[in-house]
């Protein structure tokens, strides 16, 4: 995916320096700029969020590294910036700190210790932007610039959900299990005209048959055994807010019909209870099923179907959004570096292939469960195709999964290759294995040096 670091310094020599520590070192691709306003001007065309550090010389002609920490601070106030300098002054330091710099070094800096506050500041930087995302969804304010796939994979998706979010009408979301059905349920609400209220997800599939009806619209003391104090329900709870009902076919044909009271009558009545109560309650609901079979099946109310179904939304599963897999996987292993106290990790070039061309069956979900368990085994500060294969469970009736050490045996216009070919192609495949290490591979392959370069030789 190609996640960089910004290096912005008039030095030419101290900017390659840098840049050759943290490509071998780190696994990260580095940009330059030669001073200030170059630096700016990259980050102003970094319209996919690549840049995910800056390093900013103190010491610049056109524009100096303090005024464009400044302008950082302001136009990209979640992307840490490190500061460099010839000249160790308290005041400078003070007033980085000010402006929001992760770290103020001084010249010459030693490799280790630049490491280690590149790790520290992206740790930091992957923190605050899981507590903000954490914040929003929990104040109700969660938007489409926050949804990963909203710039790239789920481009028409989005605008579909943005004029949902401008009504009040109930909106069904589809897809299969795993796509991220409640993510996109919350972008609606925090860009709808509710925004800021309660936002309640319910999983109807979860509920006890025998007491979804209490847990959505509430009950009285009394109502039933065990029904020790009165409660309000979940419709209640959402009242100037959304409820989202997910995996709504679940629900059971007696809830059904009291569910399509609420949505006509605009009230709920409590178990137990002999008075309704009026609520005000943006529904959005969502099922992996095709309910319209549902209803032919008569599994379903076909009047609650349409009043569900006033606008319906399909999110497309991962396998045909594959330009979202690796934003994807990046927003997870940042988060789970955090939750599981470990530097943050980067993806080598051989995984960022194995991810993209995988299937993902089990869509986001399985993609962020193969994340995090990579993360949790990893010893490295690299993620390797290894890690991932590990815990995959593949499946040779998945025609669109293509293994990472596969070798194809036909070239595209259907030609049988040539042995002296599909030796090329395994020669290849174990150099990039050894990360182009050719003395590793050779070994590995149990031939020498000398022999591993004649017979990679192109013909």
């Amino acid at each position: 995916m190609g996640a960089q670091i910004l290096i912005a310094d008039d030095d030419k020599s101290q900017r390659h320096t840098l840049c050759r520590l943290i490509e071998r070192k780190m696994n990260y691709e580095t940009i330059e700029a030669e001073n200030g306003h170059a630096c700016i001007e990259l980050l102003n065309q970094d319209q996919k969020n690549k840049i995910k550090l800056v390093i900013l010389d103190l010491y610049m002609p056109v524009m100096d590294g303090m005024e464009a920490l400044e302008a950082i601070s302001q136009q990209h106030p979640d992307l840490p910036v490190i500061i460099l300098t010839g000249h160790s002054k308290v005041d400078n330091a003070v007033q980085a700190m000010k402006f929001g710099a992760a770290d103020f070094l001084t010249k010459p800096v030693q490799a280790d210790r630049m490491i280690v506050s590149i790790q520290n500041a992206l740790k930091m930087s992957s923190l605050a932007k899981e507590v903000a995302r954490l914040n929003k969804k929990d104040q109700g304010s969660f938007s489409f610039n926050d949804l990963i796939g909203g710039d790239a994979g789920l481009v028409s998706i989005v605008q579909r959900g943005r004029k949902a979010a401008s009504s009040n009408i109930p909106v069904l979301l589809t897809g299969e299990t795993g796509v991220g059905k409640e993510v996109f349920a919350h972008a609606i609400h925090g860009e709808s005209q509710r925004s800021g209220k309660s936002f309640i997800a319910v999983n109807c599939g979860a509920l006890p048959e025998q007491l979804v009806e209490s847990i959505l619209f509430g009950h009285e003391k009394g109502a039933f055994t065990g029904a020790v104090a009165k409660t309000a329900g979940k419709f209640r709870e959402a009242n100037g807010g959304s409820i989202f009902l997910d995996e709504v076919g679940e629900l059971p044909p007696d809830t059904q019909v009291k569910l399509l009271r609420v949505l006509q009558q605009k009230e709920v009545e409590p178990v137990g209870s002999a008075k309704t109560i009026p609520v005000d309650v943006r529904v959005i609901s969502a099922t992996n099923r095709d309910l319209s079979e549902e209803v032919k099946k008569g599994r379903f109310r076909e009047d609650l179907y349409y009043r569900l179904n006033v606008l319906q939304i399909e999110i497309p599963p991962l396998r045909d959004r594959k330009g979202d897999i690796l934003s994807l996987a990046q927003h997870f292993i940042e988060r789970f570096s955090v939750a599981e106290n470990k530097q943050s990790q980067s993806l080598t070039k051989e995984a960022e292939e194995f991810l993209g061309n995988y299937s993902w069956a089990g869509n986001v979900r399985e993609l962020e469960n193969a994340v995090h368990r990579a993360v949790v085994l990893s010893e490295s500060e690299h993620l390797a195709i290894e890690n991932f294969t590990d815990t995959i469970e593949f499946k040779s009736a998945d025609k669109n999964l293509a293994h990472p050490f596969s070798i194809p045996m036909f070239h595209e216009d259907g030609r049988l290759k040539t042995l002296d070919e599909l030796e090329k192609n395994a020669l290849q495949i174990a150099l990039n294995y050894y990360n182009h290490n050719v003395t590793k591979t050779a070994e590995a392959l149990g031939i020498a040096k000398s022999t591993f370069y004649r017979k990679a030789r192109p013909d």
